[in-house]
């Protein structure tokens, strides 16, 4: 074991290492390994039975799935002392797995590298901490967030500080530099903002931060949901992307202060939002990737009384009712929800935005109007159409869309058509609370 990984070992007393990669949907899969056996991680790989993680594509006669680590990406978590984590790339028979969705993202990073650029990416989870009832439902984890309108409510955020400083701190702890959190819109919800990387690190952090919220909140007794929208009556959990290429100087590709609409970007950045809004119903299915999403990707009037979630695909000059948002030389693509796998989202975004850019598609002129409340003849007017209203009309989106499917990998994407479509339909066959109590009675 090199002199370094035995120091780093030591010093933070580390007697265990998670090997973590994640499965199609993104959720954290881990093997805990001994801290001595880190290097065979590193090397070999942590074998796992492919056939038992979600959206492999592997059956149970084939071979192992063997988990590689990323030695540069070795932390401590500071949740569980003398635990350490280390981020896997999948491998089988001896080759990256190209089910596994980070080497889908690598792939797709190298159609940039090749050019010289760099992909950054700034993410804005949002979640919620909830309490467990008696009878198993969910409520605020304070009692007294109550507010109509709680967003940035000091009572909201001070009452729940144990959790947010205990997360903060841990995420701190391992080099990610949190500079905001704050109270939102909903009760018990909240955003934790922190600076941007390049887009496999962005990756890579948002799966801890969702290992780190779940597990600080079940010690605290709470629960933390990344669940898209947990009540009807309020904003849902979104997570934004903020986007920008840079070339190997560190130069922003994507500003330009000639730009005649104002908004500081580049031709090269609205050939890439040419992209975004070309490909968004297939976006769609990958950003927002759960039944439920679609319950915060609302056309009209919002249960809650507000949104910020976008339901229109246009662009505008930091229109926050847009699909894209332009905060001066950067996009802000507002589409994805805290459900999303950030690989495939990156991995998307990539090949959505490097089609606008190689067939030099036009973005049109930017929207800076509320598009919420824009009637349905401007609309139309305008040539803004609406993104898929449910998860099986994003799917079909997808499937449709083999710019999209060709490059993130034919393969895993026809698993996540197959999981998506099995996912609706079981919804469809659901028999809610809802319908029994409107119909049960009602002929």
């Amino acid at each position: 074991m090199p002199l370094d990984v035995t120091r780093f070992c030591d010093e933070n007393d580390i007697k265990y290492v998670l090997a973590q990669f994640v499965d199609i949907h993104g959720v954290a899969k881990t093997k805990s390994v001994p801290a001595h056996c880190l290097m065979d991680v590193v090397e070999k790989g942590a074998g796992f039975a492919g056939f038992a993680v979600w959206g492999l594509g592997m059956e149970p006669h084939g071979p192992d799935f063997l988990a590689r680590g990323d030695l540069s990406s070795v932390s401590i978590v500071p949740w569980q002392p003398g635990y350490a984590r280390i981020v896997c790339d999948g491998y089988v028979d001896g080759k990256p797995y190209a089910y596994d969705s980070r080497v889908a993202l690598k792939e797709q990073l190298k159609r940039l590298s090749s050019r010289g650029w760099t992909l950054n990416t700034g993410l804005e989870p949002e979640f919620s901490l909830f309490k467990r009832n008696s009878d198993g439902s969910l409520d605020p984890a304070d009692d007294t967030d109550t507010l109509t309108k709680p967003c940035y409510d000091y009572k909201g955020l001070s009452r729940s500080r144990e959790f947010l400083e205990t997360l903060v701190d841990s995420l701190q702890q391992v080099g990610m530099d949190v500079y905001q959190i704050d109270h939102e819109d909903a009760n018990g919800q909240f955003e934790i903002n922190y600076t941007y990387s390049d887009a496999l690190t962005s990756a890579d952090r948002f799966t801890f931060v969702r290992m780190a919220a779940g597990e600080i909140a079940n010690d605290l007794g709470f629960v933390c949901s990344f669940m898209p929208k947990p009540a009807s009556d309020r904003t849902g959990n979104g997570m934004h992307f903020h986007l920008s290429i840079c070339d190997e100087s560190g130069k922003n590709l994507f500003g330009d202060d000639s730009d005649k609409h104002g908004m500081g970007l580049s031709k090269m950045a609205y050939h890439f939002t040419a992209g975004l809004l070309h490909h968004a119903k297939a976006l769609c299915a990958i950003s927002a990737p759960t039944v439920n999403s679609y319950k915060r990707l609302v056309v009209g009037g919002s249960a809650s009384g507000a949104t910020w979630a976008p339901a229109y695909i246009c662009y505008g000059d930091n229109n926050r009712s847009a699909m894209v948002r332009v905060p001066y030389g950067r996009l802000e693509f507002r589409l994805p929800d805290s459900a999303c796998n950030p690989y495939l989202v990156h991995a998307a975004l990539i090949a959505a935005g490097m089609d606008g850019i190689e067939r030099e598609l036009e973005a049109g002129d930017p929207v800076n109007a509320n598009l919420y409340t824009m009637s349905a003849e401007d609309r139309a007017a305008k040539g803004i159409e609406i993104l898929p209203q449910t998860l099986g009309e994003a799917v079909d989106a997808l499937e449709a869309d083999t710019v999209l499917t060709d490059a993130i990998g034919e393969g895993l994407m026809a698993e996540f058509i197959k999981l998506k479509r099995d996912e609706w339909i079981d919804y469809c066959r659901h028999v809610s609370d809802w319908e029994v109590a409107r119909y049960g009675e009602f002929f």
